[in-house]
C-alpha cells in the first residue's frame, strides 16, 4: 500500500493518479493518507452528501445511485477512527485514512441484482484489483465514504452501507458457529462467541457468579476470528474461574455512523439464554444444567396435533392470572400460574382442552425492553371499580401507570432466545429459565400444545439507545435501513429487522431452534411475517426439521408455524425479496392468518377507522341493520337493509363460504351473483380471495388481541336494542366460522366468555385494569370505562353511551351461555374428522355450499361435506350438514340432491348447552332443514 505525503489534491482521471497540491501525483492504488487532504468542491450541494446511499455489496463491487450523477472517476474511502466530511467546500481526509480506486461497470451483475433487487438500476463500481481481503476487512472497521470527481471538482460525496459486503465476506464461516456461550463436558467451563466484524477491539467484561456488579469486572480480551467473531475460551482464560453462573457483557471498540466516530460500548449478548433481573447482563447458564430442568417438564409428554387439528387459544401471560384470585397472590402474572393445577384459569384451559382446543399461543415471552422486571418494583393504579362505566377516569389512572404497572403485549424484543423476566418469580439466572419451562410442562399435562408469539422484524430500539443491543454491536448491519438516507426503517412500528442479511437470519432461526430443542415449544407464529423473506421460513423450517428425538429430545418436523402474512412498508410486492406473505408459501405448510373470513365476518377491516358501524355476515348486514352509517363520517351511507347491502353481504358470504373451505386458490364455488369462480378469482379488496394450496397453510380467526374483541365488535355493528341472549348467539354463530372451518382455527383468549376490552382497539398497553381474563364467568370487562384516549379518544363520543347502557353489559347467565356453546362448538369440531380433511384435493372434492348463488337465503349458508365422494375420512359418517343462520329469522333449506339420505342433529348439540339449536328439524324426503334465527346447526348422516 503506497503512502501519500502530500497535503491534498484532486484525482486525475486521465492517468489514474490523484493530483495533489504542488503537481505530485500519487498512484490510486489502496493509498494510506498520512496527511490530512482537501479537495475542492463545487457550488452546487454535492449529490449524496449527508447521505448513506452507496452500498458495498460485494467485496470487489459497490453500487452507486444513479442520482449520484455519471462520471468516470469514483473513489472508495475508509477512515478508522472517523473524520471523512466535506466541509466548507471541501474534502476533508484525517490521517491513516485509505482509499481505493472504483471503476464503473456495464450493468449490476445477475447474481447481485437477484439479492438486490432495489438497487437492480444502480451505477455498478468495481473495486480495483489487488487490494487484500486483510486490507478490506480493516477498511470496513472505520468510515466508509464513497466519492466521485469531474476533473478537479468533487462533485458527489456518500455514506456507505455494508451489510452486502459483510454476508458475502464472513456469512458462508459464520453460519456454522454457535454464537453465545458454549460448554465442555464438565459443565463449569464455557466458551464465548460474539459475530462484531466491523469491531476495531472486544473485550469480554465477567463478574463471578456472587459478586457484586457494583465491582469492577474481570476482563478478558476476545480473540479475532476469520468469520468475523470475536471469542474468548473461558478455560485457556483462567482454568480455576467456575464460569456457571458468572454475569457477563461485552465491551466493544467499534466505529458508529449514526456518531461519527468510535465509541466504546458496553452490551448485553445478543444470544443471550439467561440474564439478570432488569436484563442488564447476560448470564452463563447451562440449558442442560438439571438445575434448570423442572422433572414435572421432563417428564410431560408433548401432546401430538397435525397441523390442520390446531384449535388455538392466544393468551398472554399476564392476563392469564394476574386477576384470579385462586392463584397464590405472588404467583400471580407468573409463568408458575400455570402450575397451579386448581386455579380458575387452569380449570378452564383443562376444560377448553377436552371440549377439542388443542394449543395454547402465548403471547411474546421472550425477553423484552418495557416492562419492570423487578416485581416490588411494579405499581398498579389500583381498584378503578367506583368510576362510572363511560368516565375516562380509568384509562387516565392507567395511562400515568403504564411505565410501572407491569403491563405490555410484549412487541418490543431486547433479547430473543432468553425468557422474559417480568413474568418470573425470581428473574435471575436460570430461575427464569426453570420458571418458564415449569410453565411449558404444566400446559403439556393439560393436555396442550404451547405455541410462542415470535418478533423477528424489529427490535426495540437501534443506534446507541439503551435498549439497542444489535446496532451497537454491528452499527448499519442488523436494521434495514433506507437505500438513499441510511435511516433505520420503522414501518412495523418500530426499528425494523432485516433478516434478509444473513447473520440476522441466523439469529432468528437459532432462536426459534433454541425454544424448540431446549424449552420442548410445539409452534411459532411470527409477528409481521410478510417483513420476512419466503427464504427465512424456509430456513426456520429445515432448522426444525432436522431435529430429532434421538439427538435433540424433540421432534423438530412436527412443530407448526404460523404467522402474520401482511404485505406492505418497504419491502411490500417483493421490493426486497421474495416475502413470507399470502400466496408465497404453497408448499411449505407454513399458515398466513386470513383476512378474507374475518372482515366478512365483522364488515370491513378492523384496522380501518372508517367501517366502525358496517356489518358484516356475523354483525347483521342486510338482515339486521343498525341503522348508523356504514362509514364513518359519511351520514349519507346507512345500514337500512337496501339492495346494495343485499349485494355486499352475498359477496361477503362467498368469503365466509370460501374460508370454510380453506381459502384454497383452488376451490371452485357459485358466487352470490351466480358466477361459478375459483377461489383465487375470486375478489377481495382487488386481491385473490383464495391463496392457499393447502387448507395448513391458512389460519381462521374472526379475533385476536389486536384491534376489537369479537363481543366488542358486536356492541358497536348489531343494532343497539339487539337483546344479550341474542348477541351471545352471534358470538356463537362468529365464532363457528372458524371452530368448522377446513384450517387451523385460532381464537382469542376470553372470546368464549364475551371478553370485552372496554372497546378498546389497540390495548397493547392498557394495563390489566383493561385486559385482565375473569375465569370465574362474573364479569366480561365491558364497561369499564372509555378506552385509553391515545389510540380511541376520536371515538369515545361513539362510546360513551354505550358504555353507559347497562342493558350492553352481559350478566353471568350470559357468559355462562356463550362459554357452554363455545365448548360445544369445539366438541363438534373435535368429534370427526370431516371438519379437518387436511387436503386441497379432500376439500375440493367433498366440501360444497349446494344452495350459494344469487337465489340463497340472506345471512345463510348451507355447507355439505360429503364422504360418500372419494375416500373414507371419517367411518362413522356419511357426511355432515352445517348450517349457519346468521340472520334474525327462522331458515328452512332445501337440499334436492339430499332427498333420501337420512341426517339427524349432531349429538354433541343434542346434548349441549343450548336448548335453541334441538328445535331444528329434518325432513329427509325432500332434504329439507329448518334451523333457528342466530344459530349454527351441525347435523350427520351416519
Amino acid at each position: 500500500m503506497a503512502e501519500n505525503d502530500g497535503a491534498g489534491g484532486a484525482r486525475d482521471g486521465a492517468n489514474g493518479a490523484f493530483s495533489v497540491a504542488g503537481g505530485q501525483q500519487v498512484a490510486f492504488t489502496g493509498v494510506m493518507m498520512t496527511h490530512e487532504l482537501t479537495v475542492e468542491v463545487s457550488n452546487p450541494p454535492l449529490a449524496g452528501t449527508g447521505q448513506q446511499a452507496a452500498h458495498w455489496v460485494r467485496s470487489g463491487l459497490v453500487l452507486a445511485p444513479a442520482s449520484l450523477g455519471a462520471g468516470p472517476t469514483w473513489t472508495l474511502w475508509s477512515a478508522p477512527e472517523g473524520g471523512l466530511a466535506v466541509v466548507d467546500g471541501a474534502l476533508s481526509v484525517p490521517e491513516g485514512a485509505t482509499s481505493y480506486a472504483l471503476e464503473p461497470a456495464d450493468a449490476v451483475p445477475g447474481d447481485v441484482a437477484a439479492d438486490f433487487p432495489a438497487l437492480a438500476g444502480d451505477v455498478p463500481l468495481t473495486l480495483e484489483p489487488g487490494a487484500s481481503r486483510a486490507e478490506l476487512e480493516r477498511a470496513l472497521t472505520g468510515q466508509l465514504m464513497l466519492t466521485r470527481v469531474d476533473g478537479a471538482t468533487l462533485t458527489a460525496a456518500t455514506g456507505v452501507q455494508l451489510p452486502g459486503v459483510l454476508d458475502d465476506l464472513y456469512s458462508g464461516d459464520s453460519a456454522k458457529r454457535t454464537f453465545g456461550v458454549t460448554w465442555d463436558n464438565s459443565g463449569h467451563r464455557a466458551s464465548f462467541a460474539l459475530w462484531a466484524p466491523t469491531a476495531q477491539d472486544v473485550t469480554l467484561l465477567a463478574w463471578p457468579a456472587g459478586a457484586s456488579l457494583v465491582d469492577a469486572p474481570r476482563r478478558f480480551p476476545a480473540q479475532r476470528q476469520a468469520d468475523g467473531a470475536w471469542t474468548v475460551d473461558g478455560k485457556a482464560a483462567d482454568k480455576k474461574l467456575d464460569w456457571d453462573g458468572v454475569r457477563y457483557r461485552y465491551e466493544v471498540r467499534v466505529y458508529v455512523p449514526a456518531t461519527g466516530q468510535v465509541e466504546t460500548n458496553v452490551v448485553t449478548d445478543p444470544s443471550s439464554v439467561a440474564l439478570t433481573t432488569g436484563s442488564t447482563h447476560s448470564v452463563a447458564i447451562d440449558l442442560d444444567d438439571k438445575a434448570w430442568r423442572p422433572q414435572a417438564w421432563e417428564k410431560a409428554p408433548q401432546p401430538k396435533v397435525r397441523p390442520v387439528d390446531q384449535t388455538i387459544y392466544e393468551l398472554h401471560v399476564r392476563d392469564f392470572s394476574i386477576s384470579d384470585e385462586t392463584v397464590p397472590a405472588p404467583l400471580r402474572g407468573t409463568y408458575l400460574a400455570f402450575a397451579q393445577q386448581g386455579s380458575a384459569g387452569m380449570t378452564h384451559l383443562r376444560a377448553l382442552a377436552r371440549a377439542g382446543m388443542t394449543t395454547v399461543h402465548l403471547l411474546p415471552t421472550f425477553d423484552i425492553a418495557t416492562v419492570p422486571e423487578d416485581r416490588a418494583a411494579q405499581r398498579s393504579p389500583g381498584d378503578l371499580s367506583g368510576f362510572a362505566p363511560d368516565s375516562s377516569q380509568q384509562q387516565a389512572a392507567v395511562a400515568a401507570a403504564q411505565a410501572t404497572d407491569g403491563f405490555n403485549w410484549g412487541y418490543d424484543p431486547l433479547h430473543w432466545s432468553a425468557p422474559e423476566g417480568s413474568y418470573a418469580v425470581r428473574a435471575d439466572g436460570g430461575q427464569r429459565t426453570a420458571e418458564f419451562r415449569t410453565m411449558v410442562g404444566a400446559l403439556h399435562q393439560a393436555g396442550l400444545q404451547v405455541v410462542l408469539d415470535q418478533v423477528f422484524n424489529h427490535t426495540a430500539a437501534d443506534g446507541q439507545a439503551p435498549t439497542s443491543v444489535l446496532d451497537r454491536v454491528v452499527p448499519g448491519y442488523y436494521h434495514r435501513l433506507d437505500p438513499a438516507t441510511g435511516a433505520v426503517q420503522t414501518s412495523t412500528c418500530c426499528s425494523n429487522i432485516a433478516t434478509e442479511h444473513a447473520l440476522a437470519g441466523k439469529l432468528m432461526v437459532d432462536s426459534v431452534v433454541t425454544w424448540a430443542r431446549d424449552y420442548k415449544v410445539d409452534g411459532f407464529r411470527f409477528d409481521l411475517m410478510g417483513h420476512h423473506s419466503r427464504q427465512n421460513m424456509l430456513d426456520v423450517r429445515a432448522a426444525l426439521d432436522a431435529l430429532t428425538v434421538t439427538k435433540d429430545g424433540v421432534d423438530g418436523s412436527k412443530v407448526y408455524l404460523y404467522g402474520e402474512g401482511w404485505d406492505f412498508g418497504e419491502v411490500a410486492g417483493g421490493a426486497l425479496f421474495e416475502q413470507a406473505t399470502q400466496g408465497n408459501l404453497g408448499g411449505t405448510g407454513i399458515g398466513t392468518f386470513t383476512d378474507r373470513l374475518r372482515d366478512a365476518v365483522h364488515g370491513g377491516s378492523p384496522v380501518d377507522g372508517s367501517t366502525v358501524f358496517k356489518q358484516g355476515f356475523g354483525t347483521g348486514l342486510y338482515t339486521d341493520p343498525n341503522g348508523l352509517p356504514s362509514s364513518r363520517g359519511n351520514a349519507g351511507t346507512v345500514n337500512d337493509g337496501g339492495d346494495d347491502e343485499l349485494a355486499d353481504l352475498r359477496h361477503q358470504t362467498d368469503l365466509v363460504e370460501l374460508g370454510l373451505a380453506g381459502n384454497l386458490r383452488s376451490f371452485t364455488l357459485v358466487t352470490g351473483a351466480g358466477e361459478t369462480k375459483r377461489g383465487d378469482e375470486l375478489d377481495y379488496n382487488g386481491q385473490p380471495a383464495g391463496y392457499a394450496d393447502s387448507p395448513e397453510e391458512v389460519v381462521t380467526y374472526v379475533d385476536a388481541h389486536d384491534n376489537e374483541t369479537l363481543f366488542d365488535l358486536g356492541i358497536l355493528k348489531l343494532p343497539v336494542g339487539t337483546p344479550m341472549a341474542d348477541r351471545v348467539r352471534m358470538n356463537t354463530v362468529s365464532l363457528a366460522t372458524t371452530a368448522l372451518a377446513q384450517t387451523p382455527s385460532f381464537w382469542h383468549a376470553g372470546t368464549d366468555l364475551l371478553r370485552s376490552k372496554s372497546l378498546d382497539k389497540n390495548s397493547y398497553d392498557s394495563g390489566d385494569w383493561f385486559n385482565a381474563i375473569d375465569w370465574t364467568g362474573q364479569d366480561n370487562g365491558f364497561a369499564r370505562g372509555l378506552p385509553m384516549q391515545a389510540d380511541n379518544g376520536d371515538r369515545w363520543e361513539l362510546e360513551g353511551p354505550l358504555l353507559a347502557d347497562p342493558a350492553l353489559k352481559p350478566a353471568p347467565a350470559d357468559i355462562a351461555a356463550a362459554q357452554a356453546q363455545a365448548l360445544d362448538l369445539l366438541r363438534l369440531r373435535s368429534s370427526t374428522r370431516l371438519f379437518r380433511l387436511g387436503s386441497a384435493d379432500l376439500v375440493n372434492a367433498k366440501v360444497s355450499f349446494p344452495l350459494a348463488g344469487p337465489s340463497a337465503t340472506p345471512g345463510v349458508i348451507t355447507m355439505l361435506i360429503d364422504d360418500t365422494v372419494g375416500p373414507d375420512v371419517d367411518p362413522a359418517l356419511k357426511g355432515a350438514l352445517v348450517v349457519f343462520n346468521a340472520s334474525p329469522s327462522s331458515a328452512t333449506q332445501t337440499v334436492p340432491a339430499l332427498a333420501g339420505r337420512r341426517f339427524a342433529l349432531s349429538p354433541v348439540q343434542q346434548q349441549g348447552a343450548d336448548p335453541v339449536v334441538r328445535t331444528t328439524t329434518y325432513d329427509a324426503t325432500t332434504g329439507t332443514v329448518t334451523v333457528p334465527p342466530r344459530t349454527v346447526a351441525v347435523l350427520l348422516q351416519k
